[in-house]
């Protein structure tokens, strides 16, 4: 693991959330085959490119997830609308537009968590998937 996620992850509190950290690192590494990449207080792997029709684009992380204080954020940049299913058997958490919020991982089914994960790393990955999530429920292709 590089260096930079070591002392970023040292600095993480409480003591809970880096448990939750050091879980989700070894879980995105088996779904990914990817090494973690530090942007900010943000953990990523791999990357995938948007398109908006106004014109704007860039380039985000394919999965990735940080460690808040109040929560484990989760990012899917393709909308948690997407795994509604699966939500629905994850265990206690919130869901915004592009991002689940978990407070402990010992509460969450992690199989589910890791099928959630999975899923949208697949349709980032893909090659077909050009904007990110988007909260009017406009396709995002």
């Amino acid at each position: 693991m590089p260096d930079q996620i070591e002392e970023f992850l040292s600095r993480v509190a409480p003591a809970r959330r880096l448990r939750d950290a050091r879980t989700l690192l070894e879980l995105y590494g088996r779904i990914t085959g990817l090494e973690p990449a530090l942007q900010g207080t943000i953990i990523g792997y791999g990357e995938y490119h948007y398109h908006y029709p106004s014109g704007r684009s860039g380039t985000a992380p394919a999965a990735a997830f940080s460690p808040r204080k109040a929560a484990m954020s989760i990012y899917l940049s393709d909308g948690t609308s997407s795994h509604t299913d699966l939500l629905a058997r994850l265990g206690p958490h919130r869901a915004a537009v592009g991002c689940l919020y978990l407070k402990d991982l010992e509460q969450n089914d992690l199989s589910v968590l890791e099928e959630i994960v999975r899923s949208s790393f697949d349709t980032l990955t893909s090659g077909t998937y050009r904007s990110r999530a988007r909260d009017d429920g406009a396709d995002p292709a």
